[in-house]
This record gives structure tokens, C-alpha cells and sequence, in this order.
């Protein structure tokens, strides 16, 4: 079978933004970039947790063996080249010279071989590689040995996978920890290091450039290419309210705010000394999940009810407004503008979509009053009104709910916890993610149906788990289309996840700065003061 491109019809997402490429100019004074990131730093594992904060934090400080270009394209990163055998069932992949952890010791193959063994325990593009993987070795200290049951066509697209549990390269000693649980110690071999001791959760979190690390030569493209760290030390600045940290950004006092509040955006687009744009321009999908493991949403006409009472645009104009030119209404569990993107597959997206419809359904279906417990941000402006309006719409259509409002950090921690809501689990929590990172069937973990080792909500359905594998295993893109549409159509009528709407994002920062790269997150590299 010829490699397919997982990535295919991001390019088309991207195109269909409408967003011109940002103007970028005049000088910074400072050796620090000052940033404000959309949400408090809580988790510093990438792998444990799919946290875009997290994912974010681990760019700075790892890095990986092949990442997507803008075309999303796997290009070597700190992999030199690989070979490949005739029969396609052994992968070896060359590590570049010159390659240091931030504790002073070499990159090795066993590193790697460690690195990816655990982020194929958590991921599930990883799972499904990994199913196929009889050994992940070190032939010698610079080369990496993978060695698979039957050929894997899209292994260089699961080693480049970027935005969610991206597979980073750690330490062998860190990476021998089990996968559910936490690595506090940070050590990477990226362009900067993670400085533990001016760390402090909730206010500011510190990186200093790693001077041992040696870029590319090609320039940066996405996650991919020449990683220059222009700055000596960059600052993260926890602010959760918004108009402080527009202030902040109008004063000076910080260089880039990567989410104003969609309110702020026309004060600052007039203010002559700061930028306002687009630098993903393939956009985000915002997303309610459910946790089918406990009552009452291990019933699935309960579920069902839920989506049933979703209007996507109360969702979107909670967080964005009246601007429709930045969101977009998407009942599809692949991004709308793609191959994959095909909405109304399932009876639930039929009109009508009501609340007389949603609570007639919940009447049917069995519910007996089970607590519902929202856990929901109050400190995350993209995602906390989400849960105000779930709970508002629950409520009116019969469902006793708990909105338990915390920070960002505590629901992230909380999500994870499978015991019943009244001993400290949950129900529902919102969330958002790169485009990218539900693409297709592969890359996507809001489709996928492996249960209690899935991702939180633990949606379980072998028969998904079948479809997925078939769409591996399709002779040809129409076949794979097919399949791609009965999946998306079984996790609509499964409610494994509930889609809330499509939209693009704006970021500000000071005409002080140049360099900031398009991609589906903020990256440090190439940022620079300008003169």
C-alpha cells in the first residue's frame, strides 16, 4: 500500500481562513520576551496530558524526531534520515550529531526508543502504532530501531503527530515512568530550558535558551526546521483577566498576548503600537465530552438527549460574539473545510434541534435524577462560559446539575479521575483543540472508542475500534472516505463527543517584536526583537 498523507485537506483548511498573513515591525528594548499564555501552566508532562498549555511548554523545552511542515508534511527534526526494509517492517532512523539533553547528557537511541514505547501507552494515534510495533530499540547510540509485525505506511506521520500528546524525546530514566503518572523533573534536548526554580504555578513560568542546541539549517516551517531561539529568556505570565492583560500588552509590560478577549480586540487594533492576527490559520474546534464510564452518561440515550439540546451558536457567540467572520457552526467530528468534514450524518442533527425535542428524549430515557457535574474554568475565557451554557440547558430540560467552577489547572487534574461524580469524578468538562488534531481518524482522539485506555470520557466501542482499523487498512482514498464517513457518523450517533462549532483565534502583540511563526499553537523559535 503507497503512503497516504495523513494530513490531507489541512492545506485547503488553512486557505479557506481568509486571513492575510500578519505585518510585523518596530524595535523591542528588552533580552526578555514577555507572553501571556492562554491559561495557567498546571501540568508539565505532555504525554500525560493532551492540555494545549502543556503541549505549548513542551515545544519550549523538547523536541522531537520528525515534525509537519505548513503543508503538514513530516520532516526530519532530530532525525538526520531514516532507511527502510524491502519487506517495510523495519525502520531505522539516524539521530543528527550533536544532540544534548539540558542535564549536559547526549541524545541516544535509547531515549528515544523509551520516549516513544510511553507516548504510545497515552496516545491514541500511538496505540494504534503500536499495536503493530514487535520492538522499539537503539541498534547503536545514533540509531533508532523499529521494528513492526507488518509494514505501518503512516509511521513518519505518527512520529511528526503535532498539537495533542505530541511525542517528544526525554531522557531514557524519565521515560521509563509509567505513563499515568506525572513527570515533574523537566529535562528536554529543545531550544530552551524549563528553569524550575523561578517556576510558580498560577503566576510565572521562566525559560532560558539552551545554548547547546544546534537548529537545522533549513528554515522554520511550523514545528518543523531551524528552531532559533532569538531571545535569552522568555517569561510567561499568568493573567486570567483579560482586561489586565490587554492593559498589560498596551503599557508595554508584556510583548504578546496569544488570546484577547474577543471584546478587547477593536481596542487594541487601535492602539499604532500593536499587531492583531491570525497565526493558525487552520483554526480550532471547540467540543463538550462526556463521561461515559458513570450515570448518567454510560446510558446512551441520556447522551443523546445532551446533543439534542446543543445550539452551536449559543456556544460560539458566548466566547466570540456576533463575529461570524471568525467561528463557524460544524456538527462534523472531522473540521468542516476538510475531505473528512461532512456534517448531518447522524438522525440528531435533524431538525429540529430543540430543547421540547432534548427533554421529551430525556424523558424517554430512562434518567432518574443522577447528578450532573460541570467541571468548568472560571479562569479560561474561551471555555467557561461553555459550561454556563450547558448547565443553563440541562437544567431546562430536566437534568439536576452541578456547576463546579475552579480554575483551568484543577479541571485538567480533575478530568482524569474515573470514580462517580459525588466521589470526586465528573460528567462533562469543554474543551478546544487545534484543527489538526482531529483531522481524520488517525490523528483524532474525539472518534476513537478504546475505553478505559482512551482519552478522558473513555468513550468504548469495539465496533469504532474495527472502522478505525479498516480505515488503516483501505486500498485506496475513496475506500477510506467511506469508512471516514460511517466513523464519523457512529461517534455522532454514539455522542462520543459533542462538536460546539468551528473558529479562528486572534493574537496581539507589540510592533516591538517580529518573527512570530504560523502554526497550530505559539511557537518560541524565530520570535526576535526588532532592529
Amino acid at each position: 500500500m503507497k503512503r497516504r498523507h495523513l494530513l490531507q485537506g489541512a492545506a485547503a483548511l488553512a486557505g479557506a481562513s481568509g486571513f492575510a498573513a500578519p505585518v510585523l515591525a518596530q524595535p523591542a528594548r528588552t533580552a526578555t520576551l514577555r507572553f501571556v499564555p492562554q491559561a495557567n501552566l498546571t501540568a508539565l508532562d505532555p504525554i500525560w496530558t493532551s492540555a494545549i498549555v502543556t503541549q505549548m511548554h513542551g515545544y519550549h523545552v523538547y523536541d522531537t524526531l520528525y515534525a509537519v511542515d505548513g503543508q503538514q508534511r513530516a520532516r526530519p527534526q532530530m532525525a538526520a534520515g531514516h532507511e527502510v526494509s524491502a519487506d517495510g517492517r523495519v525502520w531505522r532512523i539516524r539521530l543528527r550529531e550533536g544532540l544534548f539533553f539540558h542535564d549536559g547528557e547526549p541524545v541516544r537511541a535509547a531515549d528515544c526508543a523509551a520516549s516513544l514505547a510511553r507516548w504510545a501507552r497515552r496516545d491514541a494515534f500511538g496505540q494504534i502504532l503500536a499495536a503493530q510495533v514487535d520492538e522499539w530499540r537503539a541498534a547503536d547510540d545514533r540509531t533508532l530501531e523499529i521494528r513492526l509485525k507488518r509494514p505501518f505506511p503512516l509511521l513518519l506521520d505518527a512520529l511528526a503527530k503535532p498539537d495533542a500528546n505530541v511525542p517528544f524525546i526525554l531522557p531514557e530514566r524519565l521515560a521509563r515512568t509509567d505513563a499515568s503518572t506525572q513527570i515533574s523533573e523537566v529535562v528536554g534536548s529543545g531550544p530552551y530550558r524549563f528553569m524550575r526554580d523561578e517556576f510558580v504555578s498560577g503566576s510565572r513560568v521562566v525559560y532560558m535558551r539552551n545554548d547547546r542546541y544546534r537548529p537545522r539549517d533549513e528554515p522554520s516551517d511550523w514545528a518543523s526546521g531551524g528552531k532559533v531561539a532569538h531571545f535569552p529568556r522568555i517569561e510567561w505570565h499568568i493573567l486570567p483577566d483579560p482586561a489586565t492583560a490587554a492593559a498589560a500588552l498596551q503599557s508595554g509590560e508584556i510583548d504578546w498576548l496569544e488570546q484577547p478577549l474577543a471584546d478587547l480586540v477593536p481596542t487594541l487594533q487601535r492602539n499604532r503600537n500593536i499587531e492583531v492576527g491570525v497565526l493558525n490559520p487552520t483554526g480550532l474546534m471547540s467540543i463538550m465530552r462526556l463521561n461515559h464510564l458513570q450515570a448518567p452518561f454510560n446510558n446512551l440515550r441520556a447522551r443523546q438527549a445532551v446533543a439534542l439540546a446543543v445550539d452551536q451558536a449559543d456556544y460560539m457567540r458566548s466566547t466570540l460574539g456576533d463575529d461570524r467572520s471568525v467561528w463557524q457552526e460544524c456538527r462534523s467530528l472531522f473540521p468542516c473545510g476538510t475531505p473528512y468534514g461532512v456534517e448531518n450524518l447522524s438522525e440528531l442533527n435533524a431538525p429540529p434541534r430543540s430543547l421540547d425535542r432534548a427533554r421529551a428524549a430525556l424523558q424517554a430515557s430512562g434518567y432518574n435524577g443522577e447528578k450532573v457535574v460541570i467541571i468548568n474554568p472560571t479562569d479560561f475565557p474561551l471555555i467557561g462560559p461553555h459550561g454556563q451554557v450547558t448547565a443553563d440547558r440541562l437544567r431546562r430540560i430536566g437534568m439536576n446539575v452541578e456547576l463546579a467552577e475552579t480554575d483551568w489547572g484543577t479541571v485538567v487534574q480533575r478530568r482524569v479521575r474515573t470514580e462517580p461524580a459525588d466521589r470526586g469524578g465528573w460528567s462533562i468538562f469543554h474543551t478546544y483543540g487545534s484543527s489538526l488534531a482531529y483531522l481524520n481518524p488517525a490523528v483524532s482522539s474525539l472518534v476513537k472508542g478504546p475505553g478505559a485506555t482512551g482519552w478522558f470520557g473513555w468513550y468504548d466501542s469495539p465496533v469504532m475500534q474495527e472502522r478505525i482499523q479498516a480505515w488503516f487498512d483501505a486500498p485506496d482514498a475513496a475506500r477510506q472516505k467511506a469508512l471516514a464517513d460511517e466513523i464519523n457518523k457512529l461517534a455522532q450517533d454514539d455522542v462520543a463527543t459533542i462538536p460546539l462549532g468551528q473558529f479562528r483565534i486572534r493574537s496581539a502583540w507589540r510592533r516591538s517584536i517580529t518573527g512570530l511563526a504560523q502554526g497550530s499553537m505559539p511557537y518560541p523559535w524565530g520570535v526576535r526583537p526588532v532592529g
